[in-house]
């Protein structure tokens, strides 16, 4: 779990990146802001830059395809200051420049991008420093009321940032530097148009901990039940529901994964599971995720994987059955008077 509640600004620089592919440009500032001085703003910065972090489960590393960390330059420029062989203002104009030549995308709007230097953020029940970087792109227009003359004058601000509404920001947590550092991640632009900021200025991967594992192993289990046990069995759709409800259930009531009592108990058939097996052997090759045959069940991330769990067979327009269990109170068949199919249910008592 992320925590800011502790968490204070050493420093703040802001500069303004344009979009490269429209000629645009970017402006770096001259020095730091100094909000020392200021009572609210460094609680409504606060709030603004790290409350969107506070609901972040997965952990992400700085990588770089070739495998050399120094390659990737948001580790680059955060190694350097974290050991002091840079100053955080240079280090900020570096990463400003650096976004600015990966926004090539037509669709990326120009924004300020805020870097700050944090002491006291903690994550998983440690507390460290931190950079940040965060990037604003949409503007709203604000009113403002204010009293005037025995009564009240109306105003606005045409091009104001709405501090409930984070665009694009990272947080580089300086811990496990030789493996990418912890590296916590938001992005609430469309992803066609956004890949940018993860893919391009960022270079991050998903770090492979019990969330990842949990996340991964429903992911992969559910479109291995919807698309590949066709080719070997012909299932119904309420077989195929079981089959995810029984993993769901599993998932839910235990504390731990582990890759036999999982084909046992919720598989169980050694053709199916044999074929689940190679399924989980491609997707760790492709993604380069390999599976653990044992790890501890992150309840976040099933929760998260549940509302993808759809356990609803759709009947033509007219009829939906929600299947919840008892597989074997479900028949299908085939009206050769009607020339329809249909559903038998049993049940024991009507609510």
């Amino acid at each position: 779990m992320f925590f800011h509640q502790d968490a204070t600004f050493e420093q703040l620089s802001i500069h303004r990146v344009g979009n490269k592919a429209q000629d645009e440009f970017y402006v770096l500032s001259d020095t730091p802001i100094d909000i020392s001085q200021d009572e609210v703003l460094p609680d409504l910065l606060m709030q603004y830059f790290m409350k969107p972090f506070s609901k972040a489960n997965e952990v992400y590393r700085l990588y770089h395809p070739n495998d050399d960390l120094q390659l990737n330059e948001v580790y680059y420029f955060a190694k350097q200051y974290f050991e002091g062989k840079i100053a955080f203002h240079d280090m900020s104009q570096q990463l400003a420049k650096h976004l600015y030549e990966v926004s090539e995308h037509p669709k990326i709007k120009a924004g300020e991008v805020y870097v700050v230097a944090l002491k006291n953020v903690q994550l998983e029940g440690e507390e460290h420093d931190a950079i940040g970087i965060f990037k604003s792109e949409n503007k709203e227009a604000y009113l403002k009321v204010y009293p005037n003359a025995g009564g009240f004058d109306l105003d606005y601000e045409q091009e104001a940032i709405n501090i409930n509404k984070l665009d694009k920001g990272v947080v580089i947590v300086k811990t496990e530097a030789e493996e990418g550092y912890k590296v916590l991640v938001v992005d609430q632009t469309n992803q066609s148009e956004a890949v940018y900021w993860k893919d391009d200025f960022l270079k991050i991967k998903a770090r492979n901990d019990n969330f990842q594992q949990t996340g991964n192993l429903l992911k992969v289990y559910k479109n291995f039940v919807n698309d590949k046990l066709d080719e070997a069995f012909e299932l119904e759709n309420a077989d195929k529901i079981d089959l995810l409800n029984r993993s769901m259930n599993y998932f839910k009531t235990k504390e731990t994964f582990d890759q036999g009592e999982f084909e046992e108990e919720v598989i169980g058939n050694p053709q199916a599971a044999s074929l689940f097996k190679e399924y989980q052997e491609n997707f760790a090759e492709e993604f380069d995720t390999p599976f653990q045959s044992n790890f501890e069940i992150a309840s976040p991330a099933v929760k998260k994987m549940a509302a993808s769990y759809k356990s609803v067979i759709k009947l033509d327009k007219n009829f939906h059955i929600y299947v919840h269990g008892k597989r074997d109170y479900i028949e299908a068949g085939f009206d050769e008077e009607r020339g329809l199919n249909y559903y038998k249910l049993y049940f024991e008592a009507e609510s």
